[in-house]
This record gives structure tokens, sequence and C-alpha cells, in this order.
């Protein structure tokens, strides 16, 4: 019988280091072969009836056609999970990738090593040895899991996000809070307060903010350095040290660098600040930046693929706020309405460089301009990284 993995990506790849797969991608055209003797085939030449397993890249939507005809669909966690070490789960709308930073960044003199969909794949992981496993968990990983659980399970808020990917919110939800139904006793979760309640043999630990959570762990937010939306992110981080070794590293924590391109603050030639959000993928982190940076006059750049899901609430935020919209991307003429008919002052720039140059010329010396799009950027960039990139291009061009 057959193995099989869909998606020639980071994660595919890593498992298909071991040889013996065939390896299905719709940019497969002619059938052929890599290094490890993988098979690599056009996703018609996938048959279900000879494939005794299937491991998707987390990416691959369940309305895929190989997904959909695929009978013995496992995760990658599921295929290593007897590999597995003490595992931490770490998933959320936003700050995932920053607590899962924050977290390795804390416990890697102690054994520890992140992985998952921020690091290194879990192919890669087993041969490391480390003590734990810290794990930036997708909703699309979720969602294909059927076996394997964490030790540790950690929640950050979530917010609408990945609707076309999932198909509606409640899906989006569900793949969420799948963990906590899966999870052994003597595990633990950490969740917001709104799922406290739900059936699990894992102890859970509900929250309601930043404040709530440090309390219940005994944390001086006063000795953290960090601010809102980083604050929330810093705190689950300690109480995820907590859990596992009874304390509380504040000072080691404090010498963690936030990674590039989330709220990364830049000055022009003109000495005018710009800030740099490109991963506010979604309306929660758009949000949450409309309110770090409140009290300014911000001019706000919004647009991208919204993966199904409506930038309302984020456009009508900078609108009550007073901020000038810059609207870019796929969903430019929506964003534009939607201003419009809240009477913002919106400008429809179509595309980042030309929303640059717009609020070149209309910022003042005290102004913010803000590139926090609520979007993902696969409409006209190759990743969110790369808008970031270009947007801090043309920001150094302003002289």
């Amino acid at each position: 019988m057959i193995k099989s993995l869909f998606g020639y990506a980071g994660t595919t790849k890593s498992i298909a280091r071991s040889g013996g797969w065939n390896i299905y991608d719709d940019k497969f055209e002619v059938v052929s072969s890599d290094e490890h003797g993988n098979a690599l085939l056009p996703v018609d030449k996938f048959n279900p009836n000879l494939s005794k397993l299937e491991i998707p890249s987390p990416g691959f939507p369940p309305y895929h056609k190989l997904i959909k005809s695929a009978k013995n669909i496992i995760s990658e966690y599921d295929y290593f999970r007897n590999y597995t070490p003490k595992s931490i789960w770490i998933s959320g709308t936003n700050g995932k990738t920053t607590t899962t930073k924050m977290t390795e960044h804390l416990l890697r003199n102690r054994g520890a090593i992140m992985g998952g969909n921020v690091g290194i794949p879990l192919g890669d992981l087993v041969d490391k040895k480390a003590k734990i496993w810290i794990l930036e968990t997708s909703s699309f990983t979720m969602h294909y899991t059927k076996f394997a659980s964490p030790d540790i399970y950690v929640l950050l808020p979530i917010s609408d996000d990945h609707i076309s990917w999932h198909g509606s919110a409640k899906e989006y939800e569900k793949a969420k809070l799948k963990p906590l139904s899966m999870m052994r006793e003597g595990g633990v979760a950490i969740v917001p307060k709104c799922y406290e309640n739900i059936r699990s043999n894992a102890k859970i630990i509900g929250y309601e903010d930043e404040i709530d959570l440090a309390n219940k762990f005994s944390i001086d937010i006063g000795r953290i350095d960090f601010r809102v939306p980083f604050l929330m992110d810093a705190i689950m981080a300690l109480a995820i040290e907590n859990i596992i070794f009874s304390s509380l590293s504040i000072d080691l924590l404090n010498k963690f660098i936030i990674e590039p391109h989330k709220l990364e603050e830049l000055r022009d030639g003109k000495g005018r600040l710009w800030v740099n959000d490109t991963k506010a993928t979604n309306i929660d982190a758009t949000l949450q930046a409309l309110a770090r940076y409140s009290g300014l006059k911000i001019h706000i750049i919004l647009g991208g693929d919204d993966k199904g899901v409506s930038i309302q609430k984020a456009v009508a935020t900078a609108a009550r706020q007073g901020a000038l919209i810059y609207a870019i991307g796929s969903n430019c003429d929506e964003i534009t309405k939607m201003a419009c008919g809240l009477n913002a002052d919106v400008y429809n720039a179509k595309t980042l460089e030309n929303a640059v140059n717009l609020i070149d010329k209309a910022m003042g010396r005290d102004d913010v301009a803000l590139l926090s799009p609520a979007c993902a950027s696969l409409d006209q960039f190759s990743s969110y990284a790369q808008r970031g990139d270009k947007f801090k291009e043309y920001i150094s061009q302003i002289l």
C-alpha cells in the first residue's frame, strides 16, 4: 500500500526525507522523483483505494479534491505522536508566534525547542532530542489532527479568521477548541474564560484578560517591560514556565526582542513615525494597533486578502478614531465603499507604494503612519514579510 503526502512544502518535505512516499501537488504536471526517491505526482494520479495513509500540508483546505477523496488523513502531529516529548501547543488568532518565541526564550536552557507553525518542522524536531516541544499550532493542523494531544494547551483570544478555509466562524472556533476534548488527565489548558467549562480530562484555567491571568499565576505585571498587545503574550509565556517549573523568570523575559513586522516602529528622513504591522492579518490585530496609537493622528493602510472575513469593524474603528484610511489590495474598492458610508477620509490607493506616497504628502510631523492591513498579503505579495519589507523600503526613500 502507498503512503501519500499532499503538498510539497516545509512540513511535507521534512516528512519526505525518510523516502518511500508518493507526493501530490497542484504544481506537478508530470511524474518525477526527488533526491529521496519519492514519487512526485500530479493530483489526478492519486488513487484513494491504494493509499493507506495521507498527510496534508496544513494549508491544504478541506474542499481540495485530494482531501475530499482521501480516506486515511492524519496530521503531522499524529504521525510523530510516538516520538513527541512533553509538548506545549500554542494557538489563538493573534499573538501565538510571539508567545511561542517568548516561551522558547524562557525554556531554551531547560531543554525546550520550538517548532510547528514557526521554527522547525516536526520531522526535523525529532532529530533534535529536545525534552520539550513548544509548537505554534494552527487551526489548519488541528482540523486534521485525530490522535495527538498536548500536555499543555494555551489558547490566546480568538476572533473570526480563515473563514474561507474553514467554511464558517463556527468551524474555525471548533478547530481551536478541539485539543480540549483530546487531552489526557494531568494536562493543563489555559483558555479564554468563555471556554473554561468545556468538558476535558485536562485541568482548565480560564482567564478574562491580562490582569486576570497574571493574578492567577501571581505575576507582577509592573515588572514586565512589554505593553499591549505583547503583554498578554509575555504573561502567557510566564504562566507556561510556572506550570512546568514553578518559576517566573521575568528578568530573562524582559531580554526578549520582538520579531520584525509586528508593531515595528521606524522613522523616515523627516523624523516622522511609521509602524510596520504587516503581520496584522486579521481584524483583532489591527484593532490592537489602533488602540496602541489612540490619541495620535493616524494614517492607516488597510486591505489585501480578507480570507472571507469582512473587515468592517476595523474600518469603523479607524473612522471613529478620526484616522485617514488608505485602501490597498484585492478588497480596496470594498474598503473605500465602507469608509465612504461612514463619512471617513479614505483614499483608494490600490497599491502599497501608492499608499506610502499619499501618506508622505499628507502626514504631519506628529502623526503616525500605520501599516496594519487586517488582511493577508498573498493577493499582491509572496508573504506578509515581503509586504513589510517593501513598506520599509518605500519609507527609506523618503528624504
